[in-house]
């Protein structure tokens, strides 16, 4: 091998190498037989180059097949104009082969090896280390690499300090199961694999390092999907003597150095910011898509002139479990009838219209009204006939023009109507491509409720985690929170990105008072907190500081990036949506022998 070690990459070549002798090593990517000449495209990590065989080569490039290892040797010369390839990067060139090795041969594949292939999610996953030759997957995990050194060449430079945070730990609640390390040494104990670094990124404000980041690999035990894997990881960052807008400020500072660093993309210095009951209002989520318009609105007024009993009876519903709640100290929003205008909807079939109410279901909707407006401004179908006395009104009110459909979701509950149609709205704005695929809109969060209450288990518990500060005002009334959790904001706010939730943080409670009034408010009694929490609650009554931070996660940010819908095309080794590895065949059983060491017993009636 010695002899045929490259001295350049294939990708790397260009005009100016005319001339020069390269030995390339990679992989034979196409080959293409004419008469006495062979001409193959030779592919590495950098790209593609065509190399010429002479006749004289043609005992050993006979042999070869696609994904055949070989080294070349030869000379860099100019492709004649006509035959220039203004698709390939070194499309101006071509390499004249004096010597080609074989280093190592290549089975039939299970898949073509192209830029992406439609091979089944499965199959790529089991043999991903051929996946990842394809020239999709090695750009994207470039581009990973790229913005994971982004990040820390930003805060590096802004005077954060890398610190690594422990990989086994104790469990503690923190919204999703843990996964959980057996211990050999101590039986019946277990470690627990960090859902965040959050605690310890905490103890470390305690500990006078007052920036800090880490480039954290996280592992919840919850189903995954298109944005969720069991093991992802995040930008993790935390700062001491700061408040949110420090916290946001250095946040879009971040994501510009990214997008400038890896794609040459300029983005605002400052980003839209929407308080939570307004994007839930606007959007009918706190993850807004600002890509494109078609609003939510409030078509209660025109329910209550009506005499659309479907709707009259869910507004009645929701006043009476209003009445209810209040009774019990409990704040909840009560009915909400919201309207969605689709410009040009007009032209939607009934079964259109019958999907898309299957999709509000899936969101806990009873149904979805609609009507049309024609070509003179008049409403037709639907519901039509219950609003058509208000029609002038209507249509000024939500802005509705002649072909135009008007979508309406009423429930007793406001957050029904709200995500069930705001699930509409954001499929219409892909299956009608409203939006520019290429476009970044981010978005901050902000003044989530501190609390919310669990109906089924009848309390309240943290909105995001129990650590996270009230809003200062909220501070200065020592029975605000105990006496009505629900009008409680929190110092909280989210990051969201083209509609995907891509970073969340808070300011934290430094307070060990205040932090026990938010164990207790969540049903956290002070023994349970003790045992729980206590390592942290303690390192607070020695001069805690204020301090907050965020943590932005890298395998959404380089999805989205890089104009994906799953972050399993920016992982190198990713799970599927099965939790399992269909490569190496994880999660698999152990010999008996390794679970006595661990004191394990598996029960019998497992599933296995």
């Amino acid at each position: 091998m010695e002899n045929y070690k490259r001295t350049i990459t294939c990708g790397a070549l260009r005009k100016v190498d005319a001339g020069r002798t390269v030995t390339l090593n990679g992989w034979v990517h196409r080959k293409r037989d004419h008469g006495g000449l062979s001409f193959i495209n030779l592919r590495d990590r950098d790209g593609v180059i065509q190399i010429v065989a002479g006749a004289g080569l043609s005992a050993i490039t006979v042999e070869l097949r696609n994904e055949y290892c070989i080294a070349v040797q030869g000379t860099v010369r100019v492709r004649p104009e006509n035959m220039v390839n203004p698709e390939m990067p070194t499309g101006e060139i071509e390499v004249d082969a004096e010597k080609i090795v074989i280093l190592n041969r290549s089975e039939v594949l299970p898949f073509q090896i192209d830029e992406e292939t439609n091979a089944n999610e499965d199959l790529r996953l089991k043999y991903r280390y051929l996946d990842l030759r394809s020239d999709g997957m090695a750009r994207r995990i470039r581009l990973r690499s790229e913005t994971a050194f982004a990040s820390r060449e930003w805060l590096t430079t802004r005077g954060f300090l890398e610190i690594e945070t422990p990989t086994f730990i104790k469990s503690t609640p923190e919204g999703a199961r843990d996964y959980l390390v057996p211990s050999r040494l101590y039986a019946g104990k277990f470690y627990a694999l960090p859902q965040s670094p959050q605690l310890y990124k905490q103890l470390l404000m305690v500990s006078g390092f007052d920036k800090y980041f880490q480039i954290a690999r996280c592992y919840r035990d919850e189903d995954a999907r298109g944005d969720r894997q069991p093991e992802f990881t995040q930008i993790d960052i935390e700062m001491s003597f700061v408040n949110r807008e420090d916290v946001l400020t250095l946040t879009e500072g971040l994501m510009g150095y990214i997008f400038r660093k890896t794609l040459n993309v300029q983005l605002p210095e400052k980003f839209t910011r929407l308080t939570w009951k307004e994007a839930r209002e606007r959007f009918g989520t706190d993850k807004p898509d600002l890509r494109f318009g078609m609003e939510l609105k409030n078509f209660a007024p025109f329910v209550e002139k009506s005499d659309f009993s479907a709707f009259k009876d869910a507004l009645a519903e929701g006043r009476h479990a209003q009445r209810v709640a209040d009774s019990k100290g409990i704040r909840i929003a009560g009915a909400g009838v919201k309207a969605l205008v689709v410009p040009k909807g007009a032209t939607f079939s009934r079964k259109q219209i019958e999907e898309l109410e299957a999709h509000a279901k899936i969101y806990k909707a009873k149904g979805l009204a609609w009507f049309k407006v024609g070509a003179n401004g008049s409403m037709e179908g639907g519901v039509s006939k219950f609003f058509a006395p208000q029609t002038a009104e209507i249509v000024s009110e939500l802005g509705v023009t002649p072909g135009d459909l008007v979508l309406i979701v009423a429930d007793a509950k406001c957050a029904v109507a709200n995500t069930a149609l705001g699930a509409i709205r954001s499929k219409l704005g892909k299956d009608l491509g409203l939006y520019d695929k290429g476009k970044f809109e981010f978005v901050w969060i902000v003044d989530f409720p501190l609390f919310e209450f669990n109906e089924e288990e009848n309390h309240w518990e943290a909105a995001h985690h129990l650590f996270s500060s009230p809003k200062e005002e909220f501070l200065d009334d020592k029975e605000k929170m105990e006496n009505d959790p629900g009008a409680v904001l929190g110092d909280l706010y989210d990051l969201v990105l083209n509609g995907c939730e891509l970073a969340s943080g808070s300011i934290r409670i430094h307070d060990p008072v205040l932090q026990k009034r938010v164990f207790a408010i969540a049903g956290i009694n002070a023994d349970e907190s003790e045992q729980k929490f206590g390592f942290l609650t303690n390192a607070f009554k020695y001069g805690a500081p204020p301090h907050g931070g965020i943590a932005p996660g890298l395998d959404r940010l380089v999805m989205l990036m890089a104009g994906e819908s799953s972050i399993k095309e920016v992982i190198a080794f990713p799970k599927n949506t099965f939790a399992v590895s269909p490569m190496d065949d994880c999660p698999s059983r152990v010999e008996q022998k390794h679970l006595d060491e661990l004191h394990l017993e598996i029960k019998k009636n497992a599933h296995m």
